[in-house]
């Protein structure tokens, strides 16, 4: 069953500490019938669960979740609250420092020669509610997974300091009177206030991790100047509906996504583009909601609203990004499962070696408690969630928005990069620069049936067309019985007049007038010779063509009239974007659907080198997925870069789909659907950018996962072995934590290399 089909259901889970608790929670869900796929994140500390429909599922998944040990909240709980203040939940871990510090007196003292000891009443009154009062998380969340037959970072340390805090007891009430015992008090105490202090640092960490999706939601504004009946009326966004006509103010953000109907302004679309300049806005140009109106008053036209925005596809895409798993945090979720029982088991060997080896039973207790502290495995879990939310997140900051955690990772492994021509590397939108016919005298009414024909596609060159006819006052009827022939062009009817006759007319490629037998009749020496020039000068041509019904004379015959010659520009910075790409060893291939001639001319003007193979020419758009699985085949790692509408299957064929979206959010959400990466703006310099914000963030994962693994395998022995003790070993584990979160943040800082001219 394809569960992209399937339902889906996003819980929040409260309570999850470590690697375990995510392997615990998804063993759980995996257990209900129905469920197809779940993958717990413990960054964002949240599930996505993908389901067999039932009435009663999503009900029975949040308590499974409850059954599990943990408490099921909104999906983005986290995101949405209220960014709290700096020092929010501090409370519990100032208490622990007030208490434990009088208790670490003594530990100071001997490093200046004093030897301090409180009275054991008084360890004893300041250890026992550190432990049982500031600890009780521990004790919770440890019964739960205990009674599940499992385990986690809260076990081990729920073991570990109750077996230090029941030694201090046993070794004071059996002590002789008048007798001085050292006891441990101070490191259970300790242990508990260093893992709190832990947790607060990693779940201040984590409040920097989703910046990036707090700053999209803070993009929607709450309320919109809407033009009822009684004139305008603020009204909550949600609900303003399709075709309501809005007011936006200079100064305030675009509520929803709309076409500009009356007014003219400047745009800051930066938050969702990069794009740090204004866009300029004419009637007629579509706006997305979250960018920032300029100076202009304007009326808007609603077209889309709640989750089909744009703003809300970015938002569920960079959320989608840092819920799911890259492939290499299996590693992880393989050693989590079993981490748990090997740390007790070697906790245990710990104990029995010590005290069998004639020590103190004291000291086997207390070198197993290090191993039990120093073990707990929080690091592992966040290592590669915290590494994928802060590379998305500035990712989507600078325009680059990133589908899933495979795209990221696939995308430093990239060798080639395919480009689609139009669009992509050239503006896009291509000029009417020639019309040639074999009698000039009849090129305004050629222009004019070119126009009526193409007047109702959204083709580039059929834009170009009308535009071409509108600017020279060329006027022209609708056609009727249009048939568009994909990778040809288009077929219909025309007539010249009201009272006219029908008559069928073509237009499109010169392959597609070979392949129908038509010709130039008298012409033909002269018009393919003119065809010819026009082509080799690059530009791209199509053909204007009448289909003639038989006759007496005639059977049924296509005859040409006329051949129209269109020019585009490179993109600013295009040839620069493609320097850089092969500066990093990377391998572009432009792809188009032009003649080899005019492909090569474009190429040449881009830098690329057509003699390398870097130019594939005379592609059908259904052709494009082809060409990228061969070079697949050739034992590269592809990505494509495209529009994301005619190119959509070559960008599903790749290796990493990047889609381009169009100025103007034009292609967006076929871009958003057929690609890995989304590339908000159309700039080619941010594919490279993209790899290498898949670089960074993929170096990150793995010092992150070296670094946690480090600590758990270097420290278990060093505790074992009795040179750490559970208060070194405490605030260890609890700076393993903050370190990896911090590594991650660091991602924060990336910025795009700068492309020379």
């Amino acid at each position: 069953m394809n569960t992209n089909l399937s339902p889906s259901l996003d819980i929040g889970i409260k309570g999850m500490t470590c690697a375990s608790c995510v392997g615990r929670v998804e063993r759980a869900l995996k257990k209900v019938p129905g469920v197809q796929a779940v993958a717990v994140n413990l960054a964002t500390e949240s599930a996505r669960i993908v389901y067999a429909g039932a009435p009663d599922m999503q009900a029975r998944l949040r308590r499974t979740v409850r059954d599990a040990g943990y408490e099921p909240v909104a999906a983005n709980a986290a995101v949405d609250a209220q960014e709290p203040a700096a020092w929010a939940d501090f409370m519990p871990v100032a208490i622990g420092l007030s208490l434990s510090a009088p208790l670490m007196l003594p530990m100071l003292g001997d490093l200046f020669g004093n030897h301090w000891m409180l009275p054991a009443w008084l360890q004893f009154a300041l250890a026992t509610p550190v432990q049982f009062f500031l600890g009780a998380r521990f004790y919770k969340a440890g019964w739960h997974a205990a009674r599940n037959l499992a385990g986690n970072m809260d076990l081990l340390v729920a073991i570990g300091t109750t077996a230090g805090w029941a030694l201090s007891m046993w070794m004071w009430l059996t002590a002789s009177p008048g007798a001085i015992v050292h006891l441990y008090f101070e490191g259970s105490a300790v242990v508990v206030t260093m893992v709190l202090l832990g947790k607060w640092l990693e779940a201040r960490a984590k409040r920097q991790t989703t910046s990036a999706i707090r700053a999209l939601h803070a993009l929607r504004p709450d309320t919109a100047h809407l033009i009822g009946l009684e004139g305008e009326v603020d009204v909550p966004v949600a609900e303003v509906l399709l075709g309501d006509r809005l007011v936006v103010k200079p100064g305030e953000r675009f509520p929803v996504d709309g076409v500009l109907l009356e007014g003219r302004t400047q745009v800051d679309e930066s938050m969702l583009t990069g794009e740090p300049l204004p866009v300029a806005k004419d009637p007629g140009a579509a706006l997305t909601g979250g960018s920032i109106n300029g100076e202009g008053r304007i009326v808007l036209q609603v077209k889309a609203v709640g989750s089909e925005t744009v703003l809300s596809n970015i938002i569920r895409l960079v959320e989608d990004a840092q819920a799911a798993k890259a492939p290499i945090q299996r590693l992880v979720d393989q050693v989590s499962a079993v981490f748990v029982p090997v740390v007790l088991l070697i906790a245990l060997v710990t104990l029995l070696g010590w005290y069998l080896t004639g020590h103190p039973f004291e000291l086997a207790v207390i070198r197993a408690v290090a191993v039990l502290v120093i073990a707990c495995p929080c690091a592992l879990g966040l290592a590669t969630p915290a590494a994928i939310m802060a590379g998305t997140g500035v990712a989507a900051k600078y325009g680059i928005l990133i589908k899933d955690a495979q795209a990221l990772e696939l995308a430093r492994k990239v060798d080639t990069v395919a480009f689609d021509k139009t669009g992509t590397l050239t503006v896009g939108r291509p000029r009417l620069t020639s019309l040639l016919a074999p009698d000039q005298t009849d090129e305004l009414r050629l222009l004019a049936a070119a126009a009526s024909l193409q007047s109702g596609s959204e083709h580039p060159l059929a834009g170009a067309v009308v535009a071409a006819a509108q600017e020279r006052g060329v006027s022209f009827l609708p056609p009727a019985n249009v048939r568009a022939v994909p990778g040809r062009g288009t077929e219909g009817e025309l007539r010249a007049g009201v009272d006219a006759n029908w008559q069928t007319y073509l237009i499109g490629s010169q392959r597609w007038m070979n392949e129908l037998g038509a010709d130039w009749g008298s012409s033909a020496d002269s018009m393919s010779a003119r065809t010819n020039a026009l082509q080799a000068s690059g530009a791209t041509v199509s053909v204007l063509a009448q289909r003639l019904p038989a006759n007496p004379q005639h059977t049924e015959r296509i005859v040409m009239l006329a051949v129209i010659g269109f020019g585009d520009e490179p993109k600013a910075g295009a040839r620069e974007a493609l320097a850089a790409l092969r500066q990093l060893g990377i391998k572009t291939v432009m792809i188009s659907g032009d003649n080899r001639n005019a492909a090569e001319i474009m190429a040449r003007r881009l830098g690329l080198r057509p003699e390398d193979g870097e130019v594939m020419a005379d592609v059908l758009p259904g052709d494009k997925a082809a060409r990228v699985m061969a070079l697949k085949a050739g034992g590269h790692t592809v990505a494509m870069v495209g529009d994301g509408v005619n190119d959509a299957p070559a960008l599903a064929a790749a290796d990493v789909g990047m889609a381009m979206a169009n100025p103007g959010g034009g292609g967006t959400d076929v871009a958003m659907h057929a690609a890995g990466i989304t590339l908000m703006r159309g700039d080619p310099a941010l594919v490279a950018a993209a790899l290498q914000i898949s670089e960074r963030t993929v170096a990150k994962i793995r010092q992150n996962l070296f670094w946690a693994f480090a600590y758990n395998v270097a420290g278990i022995p060093l505790a074992a072995l009795g040179f750490l003790n559970p208060v070194v070993a405490g605030a260890a584990m609890a700076m393993s934590s903050v370190s990896v979160m911090s590594n991650a943040l660091l991602l924060k800082r990336w910025k795009p290399d700068k492309i020379s001219g």
